[in-house]
């Protein structure tokens, strides 16, 4: 049975559909223990029950949540080819998969935001 984000990802067009598989693999490789969930009709994975990272396709972009208003802002890094739309949304091309690297940072800044 498919979980609920692959079968999510399953209905948007190519390329979003590609380029976010992609960081559905790097998310599932950095959180294997995380919830994963549609949270307000987008992927999400929480780990203890706080959005961690969200992500969706869109017509003309694709975009990563960090669910915080905080941690685009603490990251160094951010390729020129993304731009941040709002303090919680990074907008990134639908045929262009965000760096692993860039992900990572991601990840860990709102983790460390949870823990704290």
């Amino acid at each position: 049975m498919a979980k609920p984000i692959d079968a999510h990802l399953a209905k948007l067009p190519q390329p979003q559909r590609d380029t976010l598989t992609a960081l559905l693999v790097v998310l599932r490789d950095l959180l294997p223990d995380a919830e994963e969930c549609i949270s307000y009709n987008m992927p999400c994975f929480k780990v203890d029950g706080k959005g961690v990272a969200g992500f969706e396709g869109f017509k003309q972009h694709c975009s990563y949540f960090p669910h915080s208003g905080s941690v685009l802002s603490e990251i160094d890094g951010i390729p020129s080819w993304c731009s941040a739309s709002s303090k919680g949304t990074l907008q990134f091309p639908i045929d262009r998969p965000l760096p692993k690297t860039l992900v990572r940072k991601l990840v860990r800044a709102r983790l460390k935001e949870i823990a704290a």
